[in-house]
Formats: structure tokens, sequence, C-alpha cells
């Protein structure tokens, strides 16, 4: 009893502390929300509210009528669908001839994939290398530097390494080649891992600004993330507003309730997309970490 009863407290201290964390990490993200859909004057009254009150699309409205907007989530995307694609490619032809334990210089190909994750060229040279491709001030510049990661790419090699040897003999004593194999059993094999990666590929170009910043100068190359900095920065709130800062009326908009009506603009797409992948999610790292 004394052994059952501990248990007890030490569940309740747990379930304690998971509905205290849980509640510290989700209320920013119900506070952005619900200063997004509220008018000033309720904003005023509590800035620190967890559910709209005196409803106001207003800042959607403005926000969204802005052509930068548009324009950047039209960058945004392009950037990603093509960054995952062919990131994803490049993964499975990368990682399957490495997860052979045949293939000679497999330890020094994996040396040049670990150094690569310790240590880079810099921000100069890689400015430097962009503007000596032409690639300065494109959106091929957004999507490039980042299609191969030494992490990701370990992932989908160690996940490879643990299916069967069975299955690709079989394969092959049936006259299968290295194309058909790969493409036909090992990648509908590796959907778990597949899909966790293109879950952080496609995060990481979402939420990309800072090579945008380096590399981009006009306005109409900008990513999502850029744009969002802009407002955030207040550099271009008057511009999207269209109003005084000291109008103060019932459906005013201000630079806080534009501010987070981005950010929740911002936020849904892959706040969407993740409950779809989240199966494969725990499944696709635990198996890819396996093997070192």
């Amino acid at each position: 009893m004394r052994i059952w009863k501990r248990f007890e407290w030490f569940d309740a201290v747990n379930y304690t502390l998971l509905l205290l964390i849980c509640v510290i990490m989700l209320y920013p993200f119900v506070n952005v929300a619900a200063v997004s859909f509220s008018s000033y004057s309720s904003f005023l009254e509590n800035p620190m509210m967890i559910w709209p009150k005196q409803l106001s699309f207003a800042a959607y409205n403005q926000i969204l009528s802005h052509p930068v907007l548009l324009s950047s989530y039209t960058n945004t995307i392009i950037i990603t669908v093509c960054g995952v694609a062919i990131g994803i490619f490049l993964y499975i032809i990368t990682a399957y001839p490495l997860s052979k334990k045949h293939l000679k210089g497999r330890n020094f190909f994996m040396v040049i994939v670990i150094f690569t994750m310790l240590f880079n060229g810099g921000l100069i040279p890689n400015f430097y290398l962009i503007r000596e491709l032409g690639l300065l001030d494109t959106l091929t510049a957004l999507v490039v530097p980042m299609l191969l990661s030494g992490f990701n790419l370990i992932l989908m090699k160690n996940f490879m390494e643990s299916l069967p040897e069975e299955l690709e003999e079989a394969a092959k004593m049936d006259g299968a080649s290295e194309p058909y194999l790969l493409f036909r059993i090992i990648v509908p094999l590796s959907m778990p891992i597949i899909a966790t990666l293109c879950l952080f590929t496609a995060v990481g170009y979402w939420n990309n600004f800072f090579n945008a910043v380096i590399y981009i100068r006009s306005v109409e190359n900008w990513p999502l993330m850029l744009f969002l900095r802009e407002i955030i920065e207040g550099a271009r709130m008057q511009e999207i507003s269209g109003a005084n800062a000291a109008e103060v009326g019932k459906n005013a908009v201000v630079p806080e309730t534009l501010k987070y009506a981005t950010l929740m603009i911002v936020m849904v797409p892959i706040l969407c997309v993740y409950p779809f992948v989240q199966k494969y999610f725990v499944q696709g790292i635990t198996l890819g970490s396996v093997k070192g």
C-alpha cells in the first residue's frame, strides 16, 4: 500500500508539472491568436488576453491586402516546395550508397559529411560564392545552399542501414537493378524517415530569413520571413496600416495587432501540415538514430 501511494503521488506530481509546462508553452500562441482577432480598445484593456474581445478582422483585412505579402507568400511556397523535393531526392540517392558497408571509401565520405557539420566556409566566402555563381538576388540562392544537411543525411543513412538486407538480396536474385531496388523497395520502406526529413526541411526553408537578408535585394523576391521581419521591426508598418499612429478609435489597427495577425498567417501553414506527418515523426527519428 505504501508503494502504491508513493506511485500515486509521483504520478500526480508528474501530471501537474506536465500540465504546467503545456500551459506555459501554449499561452504565447493563444495570446497571439486572441490579440490578432481583437479590437484596439480590447487590446489596451487586456494585452495578456487568452480570448478575443470585441471581435475584429481589421488587422487581417489590412495585412492580407498588402501586395508584398502575396508575393512573399508565393516566393516562400516556391522555395519550400522546390527545396523539399530536390533535397529529399538528393538525400535518397546519397544516403543509399553510404548505407552499404561494402562501398569503397565509405568512411572517407562520412568524415567529409561530419566535417561539414562542424565547420563551414563562413559568411563572406559564401556570399562571394553565390555572387560569382550569378545567384545573387534570385530565389535559387535561397534553395541551393540548404539542399543537403549532414545531420539529415546521417538520419537517412542510418534508417536505410536498419532495413533487412534479405529484402535486397531477394530482389537481386529476381533480377532487380539498383535503381529499381532503390525506388521500388527501399524508398517505400523509408517513408517514415522521408516524412520526418520533409518536415525538417520544410520548416527550415519556411523559417529561414538570414539567407534572404544576405542574398536578396529586390522586394519582389522577398520570402515570407523577410516580410515578417519588416513588420515586426516596424519598417513598413505605416505603409501597411495606412493610419496615423495616434488613431485610437474602436476599430483602429495598431502595430501590435498587425504584428500578431502576420505571425498567425505565417504560423498556420506549418501547424496545418504537422498533424499529417506526426505519426511518422517519432518512428522516423527513433529508427534513423539506432545505428551510427
